[in-house]
C-alpha cells in the first residue's frame, strides 16, 4: 500500500445511488436529482469525514434502462465547478468522456475546475463506447474497443502535455515593464499521436497542482500513466498497475444489523437486480470498517472507491460510523493534511516535462 494501514478512500455520488431502484427506497425527491444542491449535500458528508474524493459518473448518452431507472443527467464537469467555490477540503473527480471530446478542451475544462476549487480538482478519463454516443455527434464510426483505450490513453498524455504548456512562473505581471507573462516559460506542445495532432500551447495557466489528478478504469491494457487507477477485478491487479494508487470498487449496503442491512438489500433486489461489479458488502457499518484494511492489505490495494446503494442512506453510515471506526484503528487518516488532491492521495508534486527539458 502507499503509506502504512492508511487507506484511501473515494465515494461515488450517482443519482440516488448504485442500486437502479435507490430513487424508489430514497427520501430524496427525483428533481433534487437534477440540482447542484444534491451533490453539493453528499460532497459537504464525504469532506466531513476527511475523504479523499467524490466522483460523478457522465456519458454522452441517457442511461440504458426503461421508465423504472433514473434517466437523464447533469453534466459532472460543470457540477463538481458550481460546488467546488463552496467546497474546502474534498477532492472532486468529475468522469469526463474521452472519445467525442478534444484533448484540448478537456485540458482546459479541468485546469478550471482545479482553480476553481484551489488545487482539489481530477479527472476520471473514460472512452464513449456506445452507437447512441456516435450518433449524437455523427463525425465518426463506433471505435473498436482497443482503439477507444488507446485514444484514451493518448489524451491523459496530452491533457498533461497541455497542463505542462504554461511554467509555474510563466505569469509575472511585471506592471512597469507592462509584461504580463514571461513568454519563455510557454511551450508549444507540439503533439503527433496516432489519434491528435496537437500544437499547444494552452490557453489556460498551468493548474494549482500543476498536474490535476488523472483516473481511469483499470479494465483496459492502457490504463498505465494514471495517477489513480479504479478497479473491479482485484486479483493480480498491483502486477498489472504497480506505480499507481489503486483503489477497488466497493458497492454497500449498510444498516445497524446484519440482518437489517440484509433485508435492505432483498427489498432493493424486489425492484431490480444488483449488478454491482467488483466487491460488495452488505452488513454493519462496523463490520465493514473491519474487512476494509484486511481486503486492502491481501490485495495490496491503496483503498476503496465506494458505491453506496442508496445515496442518503449508505453514505450516512459509512461516514459517521465506518470511518471513526477506521480512524480509531489508525485506518484512515483523522482529518485531511494537505490542502491539494495530491497531497491527500500522498501524490507528490507534479513535475513539468518543458521545464526540465
Amino acid at each position: 500500500m502507499g503509506s502504512a494501514q492508511q487507506l484511501h478512500l473515494g465515494v461515488a455520488l450517482d443519482g440516488a445511488g448504485h442500486h437502479p431502484a435507490a430513487w424508489r427506497v430514497s427520501d430524496v425527491r427525483p428533481s433534487a436529482l437534477f440540482t447542484a444542491a444534491h451533490y453539493l449535500a453528499h460532497a459537504k458528508l464525504a469532506e466531513a469525514a476527511s475523504l479523499d474524493f467524490v466522483t460523478l459518473d457522465d456519458t454522452l448518452a441517457l442511461q440504458p434502462g426503461g421508465e423504472e431507472v433514473v434517466r437523464g443527467r447533469l453534466d459532472a464537469l460543470l457540477i463538481f465547478a458550481a460546488i467546488a467555490p463552496v467546497t474546502s477540503g474534498i477532492g472532486l473527480v468529475p468522469t469526463v468522456t474521452t472519445t467525442h471530446t478534444e484533448p484540448f478542451h478537456i485540458s482546459t475544462a479541468v485546469a478550471s475546475l482545479d482553480f476553481a476549487s484551489r488545487g482539489r480538482a481530477g479527472v476520471l478519463a473514460v472512452p464513449s463506447r456506445t452507437e447512441a454516443e456516435v450518433a449524437h455527434f455523427g463525425r465518426r464510426t463506433l471505435p473498436s474497443e482497443v482503439d477507444a483505450e488507446a485514444e484514451n490513453a493518448e489524451v491523459v498524455d496530452v491533457i498533461a502535455r497541455l497542463w505542462d504548456s504554461w511554467e509555474d512562473g510563466a505569469i509575472i505581471r511585471d506592471e512597469p515593464s507592462g509584461r504580463f507573462i514571461d513568454r519563455e516559460k510557454l511551450h508549444y506542445v507540439d503533439f503527433e499521436g496516432r489519434f491528435f495532432s496537437i500544437k499547444g500551447p494552452s490557453i489556460t495557466p498551468r493548474p494549482p497542482q500543476g498536474h490535476p489528478v488523472v483516473a481511469v478504469y483499470g479494465d483496459s491494457p492502457y490504463a498505465r500513466g494514471a495517477d489513480v487507477v479504479l478497479v473491479d477485478e482485484i486479483r493480480g491487479a498491483r502486477e498489472r498497475f504497480p506505480d499507481a494508487k489503486l483503489l477497488a470498487g466497493l458497492s454497500i449496503v449498510l444498516a445497524e444489523t446484519e440482518q437489517a442491512a440484509i433485508d435492505r438489500r432483498r427489498a432493493l433486489e424486489a425492484y431490480a437486480p444488483f449488478a454491482t461489479g467488483g466487491l460488495t458488502f452488505t452488513g454493519t457499518p462496523a463490520d465493514l470498517a473491519t474487512e476494509l484494511p484486511r481486503i486492502a492489505a491481501s490485495n495490496s490495494l491503496d483503498g476503496f472507491h465506494v458505491r453506496p446503494a442508496v445515496l442518503s442512506d449508505d453514505l450516512a453510515l459509512f461516514t459517521a460510523e465506518t470511518v471513526p471506526a477506521l480512524q480509531a484503528a489508525g485506518a484512515f487518516r483523522q482529518a485531511y493534511t494537505g490542502a491539494t488532491l495530491r497531497d491527500h492521495l500522498g501524490l507528490g508534486v507534479a513535475a513539468n516535462q518543458y521545464a526540465e527539458a
